[in-house]
């Protein structure tokens, strides 16, 4: 697993095990930068390669595909494609998988040409990203490898375009290990990860941190908080409940971000309960949780310029003689109320409870993050997230930074008509909608009542939050799908408003 990434200069070719020359596609012929020395490895190295030579080989306009050229001795020659153009950062990620992947050896040198790239700080962070997202692995936790990255240029990459290299490779690294973390954390064995246990980790990890703030509420906390919602979902486990409330507060902040992350550690689905193998990947139900605390941990490292308040309800949905039935009633902390239809449909339930303590540290937007409808798997599939918003601004602003990120989401809308299919006959509403009817939806309008009309998005990864194979740089388990897209809004967040009259518009304001 490689951990560790780096720009070095150009003598670091000398110790390399892998050597990485990216190309782009132009006319059927393989382009390669005037930049990159002519001989590398031992083999001349032609500026135009036919295309029908590299596609025999393995490698064409796709991206992240690769030719593997090892002599004799010396290191490997690995060509990786960029597709068209050296301006996709996501075509980087790829290429920085596929360079991850495919080196031989325990140190792979990337050689980057940076008079074609527009933004060489984002082309070395979305490499990086790829090469160390796609090399985890949950049985493999020590790094046992170095991706370096050399800035080439003519005659030499400028001091401006080698700083942003430099800058792009620090950003990348610690996007990608935080990353790499909340996906250690989401692929642990329920039984070794209780939520006692969550809170516990995500304490050590944030906890190195001067600017972060962290506390853990026990339930005796919890009671008097009044998180009926979460005690309830909890009530059936032997295992104590949790709730991580955590803040990062830098020395400025030009806006106030919470986020909020559902944390059920296994869901059982309760006295509802689920099918044998509906249950196989029920540890992952605590994507959220380490996503936003993920996302928390990131920005304190980047010293990103806003304030960030992360929430994480945490429990188990077990279906114990103390557990939830249907047909109880919850009272959530705001004093709302909650019939309880359905067990299953729990992840509501807690993050009523996180959204209702969220608005009360007044921030400028709200974000939450689940795993929480089977309808958002079988409306958008594995690859894309479901995103709902209270405003059209903060909508766009998330939209694109998940673009940025390489994270699709697409919005759904919050119907309004639809608040009928929640209505209850004893409580101020039911945790389920109608049968088989836009379920994600009815979920979705639940939440926004507990927002107190804030600028409010909700994420729903209940498909992206884990993959069933390895895909590019996506590796087969957790994904913590969203975190890199919470960053990114986070930056352009604290950017924006830095330049914006006041803080208080910076959710809706355009980067």
């Amino acid at each position: 697993m490689i951990k560790n990434a780096r720009v070095v200069s150009e003598e670091g070719l000398a110790s390399a095990t892998t050597l990485v020359v990216p190309v782009i596609f132009d006319n059927h012929e393989a382009l390669v930068a005037e930049a990159i020395p002519s001989v590398l490895a031992g083999h001349a190295l032609a500026r135009v390669l036919d295309g029908e030579w590299c596609a025999a080989r393995g490698l064409d306009a796709t991206p992240g595909s690769a030719l593997v050229w090892a002599g004799p001795e010396g290191p490997t020659l690995l060509l990786v494609s960029l597709g068209s153009s050296y301006n996709h950062p996501e075509n980087f990620r790829l290429a920085g998988a596929s360079a991850a992947q495919r080196a031989v050896g325990a140190r792979v040198v990337f050689l980057l040409p940076t008079d074609g790239i527009e933004f060489p700080d984002d082309a070395a962070q979305a490499l990086v990203e790829g090469a160390l997202l796609a090399s985890y692995a949950y049985k493999k936790p020590d790094g046992d490898g170095d991706f370096d990255v050399v800035a080439f240029g003519v005659p030499l990459p400028s001091v401006a375009d080698h700083d942003d290299v430099v800058e792009g490779v620090r950003r990348g690294t610690v996007i990608a290990n935080e990353v790499n973390w909340a996906k250690r954390l989401i692929d642990a064995p329920p039984n070794e990860l209780s939520p006692k246990e969550l809170a516990k980790r995500i304490a050590q990890q944030l906890g190195q941190e001067s600017d972060v703030q962290v506390e853990i509420w026990t339930e005796s906390k919890i009671r008097d908080e009044r998180l009926g919602g979460l005690l309830g979902v909890g009530a059936g486990s032997a295992e104590p409940t949790r709730l991580v409330y955590a803040i990062y507060q830098p020395p400025v902040a030009n806006a106030h971000v919470a986020l909020v992350g559902k944390g059920i550690t296994f869901d059982s689905g309760g006295l509802s309960i689920k099918s044998g193998e509906g249950m196989m990947t029920m540890k992952t139900d605590m994507s959220g949780a380490a996503i936003v605390m993920a996302a928390l941990s990131i920005a304190a490292r980047l010293r990103l310029p806003v304030r960030v308040t992360a929430i994480a309800p945490i429990t188990e949905n077990l279906s114990g003689g103390r557990a939830t039935r249907p047909g109880d009633v919850v009272t959530i902390r705001n004093g709302q109320t909650i019939e309880v239809l359905n067990t299953d449909a729990e992840g509501r339930l807690v993050l009523a409870d996180g959204l209702s303590l969220a608005v009360e540290a007044n921030p400028d937007a709200i974000i939450d993050v689940a795993t929480l409808t089977g309808a958002q798997v079988v409306a958008l599939g594995d690859e894309v997230g479901a995103l709902f918003a209270s405003t059209d601004e903060l909508a766009d602003l998330l939209s694109d930074a998940g673009e940025r990120s390489g994270e699709p989401f697409w919005r759904l809308p919050l119907v309004a008509r639809y608040e009928k299919h929640i209505e209850s006959d004893v409580a101020d509403m039911k945790n389920i909608g109608k049968p088989g009817k836009a379920g994600a939806v009815a979920a979705a309008l639940l939440l926004q009542r507990f927002t107190d009309g804030r600028p409010w998005a909700h994420l729903d990864i209940a498909g992206p939050g884990r993959a069933d194979a390895t895909r590019g740089y996506v590796t087969k388990g957790a994904t913590a799908f969203g975190t890199r897209t919470l960053v990114e809004f986070l930056a352009r967040a604290g950017a924006s408003a830095a330049a914006a009259p006041s803080a208080t518009d910076v959710a809706v304001d355009e980067a």
